[in-house]
């Protein structure tokens, strides 16, 4: 009898062995992505500092920052759906500071004012320290002759306006540029399904130990003469 019912239990236990640990293992990284979270959340609700050249990703990423400066006029238009303002061109424009020119991220143009006129005057700007890097292989290159991009990408964006490697996403202007609206930075569109994937493998460990039971019992019923 126990022979004949060892190899199931084995493969049961092992089974469920396996996925609670992917289970565990899942709970112990939304444990780490909650922290991090409550980190990013701490920063966007600090006080604005004052915008240095003295900063880096790993350190101030997320980080609100003030600092003056005036648009140059030279911007590019980055093509993007479903933001809370819906579909149009995020708008990277060379602004003159201070330290030097940067790029700023002044929100959403919507697709029919592609060729209004930008602001040009002294603004004084409040915004959020970002690194973005939204490509990938399957981003199509910017069409130049049009000013479309399909990405923010500091490096690329810098050099192409000619600006330090720095970024910062706009949340407040004054004055403000009519064009334009404002994307304010939340951590509501960062990805958190971990909880998700932990309740799965959980699931599927109840699964497995059910399936195991029934294999036991099968391999122990007396079969009919």
């Amino acid at each position: 009898m126990l022979r004949n019912i060892l190899f199931p239990l084995i493969f049961g236990i092992a089974g469920c062995a396996i996925l609670i640990s992917l289970g565990l293992w899942q709970v112990q990284r939304l444990a780490w992505k909650e922290d991090i979270l409550e980190g990013i959340n701490a920063r966007l609700a600090a006080t604005p500092a004052v915008l240095t050249l003295d900063v880096t990703e790993a350190d101030h990423e997320y980080t609100r920052v003030r600092f003056s400066g005036i648009p140059t006029g030279d911007e590019l238009h980055v093509l993007v759906s479903g933001t809370q303002a819906g579909t149009g061109y995020r708008v990277i424009s060379k602004m003159q500071t201070g330290l030097g020119p940067i790029l700023v991220d002044q929100g959403l143009l919507p697709l029919e004012a592609k060729d209004a006129s930008p602001l040009i005057e002294p603004m004084q700007i409040t915004g959020v320290l970002l690194w973005p890097d939204d490509q990938n292989s399957s981003t199509p290159e910017p069409d130049l002759a049009e000013n479309i991009w399909f990405a923010r990408n500091v490096t690329t964006m810098s050099t192409a306006l000619n600006t330090a490697p720095l970024m910062v996403v706009a949340t407040t202007t004054a004055p403000a540029d009519p064009r334009l609206t404002p994307l304010p930075i939340n951590t509501a569109n960062i990805k958190n399904d971990h909880l998700e994937y932990a309740i799965t493998w959980f699931l599927l460990a109840l699964v497995w130990a059910v399936m195991s039971l029934f294999l036991i019992i099968r391999t122990t019923r007396p079969k009919d003469a």
